[in-house]
């Protein structure tokens, strides 16, 4: 089990009120992080990630309501925290969104919506985090992407979050490259079918989804202080799944 020690530091998880962003900001909590529970609609759930965060050992939490679209919300969402718990040091872009349908069912304001979440917030949260880590010289950002995203998956279902997911990862190599000597790392992970997702393929790799614990593995590695040269990486959680392409 990997137990980065996160003393003294302040994370951020975006979607963290329920799902993978919720585990992992509880892993975070556990490693001793100040954390800020963000959200956009499920307040009720926040609060009791909050709840939880301070039971499992977040010396500082808030909650922090935000649509990850918008730059003037993602600006008052870090101002929050700032004034809360203190500058970001620990930014978990996990928020996404979805469009399982056939490409030509989308309409465009569908489109426009799954990319802008899953790409644009990555985007937005990112930018406006660097400032603070620069400043600290220290900082972690970790990217949720997908399983195939580096393959050039061109299913015709749900084609606008893999053509996102795709550009989160080359995102999260420009990062990579751009912060090299700020003591700044950004690293992504890409899971398959996780446990709460709403339809399993009629194959899992290994007999089973992925679980939040695999997930939150991943992430701590590229939080621990050892793992501080490692940065621009991909970590791939899908059991050894190679997606078709059509």
């Amino acid at each position: 089990m990997i137990r980065p020690d996160l003393s003294g530091r302040t994370a951020l998880v975006t979607g963290s009120s329920k799902g993978i962003g919720r585990a992992l900001l509880l892993a975070l909590a556990e490693a001793g992080a100040s954390v800020a529970v963000h959200y956009h609609t499920s307040g009720d759930a926040a609060e009791r990630a909050v709840e939880e965060a301070r039971a499992r050992g977040a010396p500082e939490t808030t909650t922090v309501r935000g649509n990850v679209r918008e730059p003037d919300a993602v600006d008052h969402m870090f101002d929050a925290v700032e004034k809360d718990i203190g500058p970001v040091d620990v930014l978990i872009n996990n928020v996404g969104d979805f469009a399982p349908q056939h490409w030509e069912e989308i309409s465009f304001e569908t489109w426009n919506r799954v990319l802008e979440t899953n790409l644009n917030g990555t985007y937005l949260c990112s930018k406006r985090a660097l400032p603070a880590m620069r400043e600290a010289g220290y900082g972690r950002i970790v990217n949720v992407g997908y399983a195939g995203s580096e393959k050039a998956l061109v299913y015709p279902k749900n084609f606008p979050y893999f053509v996102a997911k795709t550009g989160v990862i080359m995102f999260t190599r420009m990062l990579a490259n751009d912060t090299q000597g700020d003591g700044i790392t950004v690293n992504a992970v890409s899971p398959y079918v996780v446990e709460n997702s709403e339809e399993f393929p009629d194959e899992l790799p290994r007999g089973r989804p992925a679980s939040f614990d695999d997930v939150r593995q991943a992430v701590l590695f590229f939080l621990d202080e050892d793992s501080g040269y490692v940065s621009g990486e991909n970590v791939e959680i899908d059991g050894g799944w190679i997606p078709e392409r059509l």
